[in-house]
Formats: structure tokens, C-alpha cells, sequence
């Protein structure tokens, strides 16, 4: 069951927030809507931040001006203020139990996440019926360690799939990834946060850019 405040209808406004229970405690969702839109990209945040991180935020500034409906979503660990990620089992529950409500616009969803988030997303994108996913920083391994590969999860996902990874990301570079149906767009000189050196020949909002531009561009092919 979902509970939205302040609004009767959700079809014309963005930014309203909405909490969905989930098995793993309260999700929430800020919907930035598009007009005419043609998908629902839903993107959650990873183990160490939230929603406010600057490649979530710029995709919803940006993408609802290409027809696609923005979802942030806020796991019910982040929700319930803790500080700590759960497994991944648990991170997995509370995904599916907001799907229905990412669904009710009755548009296909592209189930995104950063970091942890991809991870989530690549593991229940069949089950779930996503139209496609987007991995934004997604964490090949733990830094430092190439051996504890996680490209299963990313070659398992079964659905057109765009990786967004920074050039300097320490959970995996670009030129680590295996090859495999999806599509990998790199954010030069980026981290694992999209954040790029003062002294790096692009600018902090270059590398947004980049991002925004990618993941417009590869939306609107999937239709």
C-alpha cells in the first residue's frame, strides 16, 4: 500500500514523494513526471548514500525533458535513517515489493541503480519484467580486489542494459568490463561518484553531461 501527502493525482506534478511498504521495511519514491512520457526510469541509490546523489539528481532534471518519467528510489534502510546497508537478499525485497507501485503508471519501467543499486537492479530485472537497466558506477569488485568479480550479475541481467562507469572508478574501470550485450559509456576521469579532479580537462558538469546525454540518447532508442 502506497501513501502520497498533499496531492489527489499524481499525473501532473513532479517531485511528490510517495512510501510503498515492502516486506524489508517503508520504500519511498520522488516522482518527477514527464509530459507524454514514453517510460519510468527507476533508479535507487547505493550502500553509502542516497537520492541526492549528483548523477540521480541530474537525470531527473534532466530526462523528464525527453519523455521519461523519473523514479528515485529510496530503499526503507535509507528511509529508517540507518546508516548501514542490509544484505543483499534484503535490498532485493524491498525492490520488489515497490515494483507494483513503479508499474502503476502503466508504462514499461527501466529498473536503474547506482552502485549497489545496479546490483539490485541487474539480479530482478527478469523476475520483475523490467524493460531494460541502467548501471550507473556499477561495482565490478571491491577495489582492489579484481578477483571477487561480480559480472555475473551484469552479464544475468537478460534485458537491454547500459553501464555508466566512471574512467577512475576503483569498483571497477571501464576497461575491466567483460564484454557482453550491454552497452558501457564512460565518464572520463570520473570516480566511483562521477566526481572528476579540479585539474582534469572537463568540468564537473561536463561529466553530468555525459551521463544525462547517454542515458537520453539510449532511452530513446528503446522505443
Amino acid at each position: 500500500m502506497s501513501d502520497v501527502s498533499d496531492v489527489s493525482d499524481l499525473s501532473d506534478v513532479s517531485g511528490v514523494s510517495e512510501t510503498v511498504g515492502t516486506e524489508a521495511g517503508t520504500a519511498r519514491i520522488t516522482w518527477h513526471r514527464a509530459p507524454g512520457a514514453r517510460l519510468v526510469l527507476a533508479v535507487s541509490h547505493g550502500a553509502g548514500g542516497g537520492v541526492e546523489a549528483r548523477d540521480l539528481q541530474a537525470l531527473a532534471r534532466v530526462l523528464p525533458g525527453h519523455e521519461v518519467t523519473v523514479a528515485l528510489v529510496e530503499q526503507p534502510w535509507r528511509v529508517a535513517g540507518k546508516k548501514v546497508a542490509p544484505a543483499p537478499r534484503t535490498l532485493d525485497a524491498g525492490w520488489r515489493g515497490l515494483w507494483p507501485a513503479l508499474t502503476g503508471p502503466g508504462l514499461p519501467v527501466v529498473a536503474g541503480g547506482r552502485s549497489a543499486g545496479a546490483r539490485v537492479a541487474c539480479r530482478t530485472a527478469t523476475e520483475l519484467g523490467a524493460y531494460a537497466v541502467l548501471a550507473l558506477s556499477f561495482p565490478l569488485h571491491p577495489p582492489g580486489r579484481p578477483e571477487k568479480s561480480r559480472a555475473d550479475e551484469l552479464l544475468g541481467a537478460g534485458v537491454p542494459t547500459l553501464v555508466v562507469q566512471g574512467g577512475n572508478d576503483p569498483f571497477g574501470r571501464p576497461e575491466e568490463f567483460p564484454k557482453g550485450p550491454h552497452r558501457l559509456v564512460e565518464v572520463p576521469y570520473g570516480d566511483h561518484g562521477f566526481a572528476v579532479p579540479k585539474r582534469a580537462p572537463i568540468t564537473q558538469d561536463q561529466a553530468l553531461e555525459t551521463i544525462t546525454d547517454a542515458v537520453a540518447q539510449w532511452t530513446a532508442s528503446l522505443t
